[in-house]
């Protein structure tokens, strides 16, 4: 009975043994599967890749500081006044300069005063010198616009700073009937006017 059970047995063995495949059958991958598990892993690659980044800090940028306007050498001013010029002085208390008070400076012959044809007289006005120079030999009145009126400047002499003084202009009125008025001013030794002009006004009859 055993010898027969084994013989069976061995039978059925080698049956079972050729009946079986020479190499053992693989089995179909699952492309899903496949996908899923590389998606996956390029997510964890990109996840590990961001931790590992340091990102490179951008440099500073840069402040402008703005810088302060250059500082403007001062420049000295000349004076416009022919005295200062004449002299090549820089502007300043002028040296020659004169001023009268409105109320005083017509000593003699007030304005409008009538003459007859040919009359001569004398125009004497009050001046202050108000310049930081003493007048001395060449300053005097000279003619500067109007009517002439044959005018004649008397020589003055030494006139201190801040000194008044009286200025005479020798006239002789004119022969036509009618209104004349002639303008003088002060010049010094070169010649150069220096302060406002002063006037005689008369009236022929």
């Amino acid at each position: 009975m055993k010898v027969r059970f084994v013989i069976f047995a061995v039978i059925t063995t080698l049956i079972l043994a050729a009946c079986a495949p020479a190499t053992p059958v693989v089995p179909t991958p699952d492309v899903l599967a496949i996908r899923t598990s590389a998606a996956f892993t390029v997510v964890a690659e990109f996840t590990l890749t961001a931790a590992a980044f340091t990102p490179t800090p951008m440099p500073p940028t840069a402040t402008f500081t703005a810088e302060p306007p250059p500082t403007e050498t001062p420049t000295i001013a000349f004076s416009t006044d022919p005295t200062q010029i004449a002299l090549g002085t820089p502007a300043g208390p002028a040296c020659d300069d004169y001023s009268f008070d409105a109320a005083t400076v017509d000593v003699t012959i007030l304005d409008g005063t009538a003459m007859t044809p040919g009359q001569e007289f004398v125009k004497t006005w009050k001046i202050k010198n108000t310049g930081i120079c003493a007048w001395g030999d060449g300053y005097g009145l000279v003619y500067a616009y109007g009517d002439k009126m044959g005018g004649v400047p008397v020589p003055i002499g030494l006139v201190e700073v801040g000194q008044e003084v009286e200025v005479s202009v020798n006239f002789k009125a004119p022969d036509q009937i009618g209104e004349y008025t002639s303008a003088w001013q002060m010049a010094n030794s070169k010649g150069v006017t220096f302060g406002k002009a002063i006037f005689v006004k008369i009236v022929v009859k």
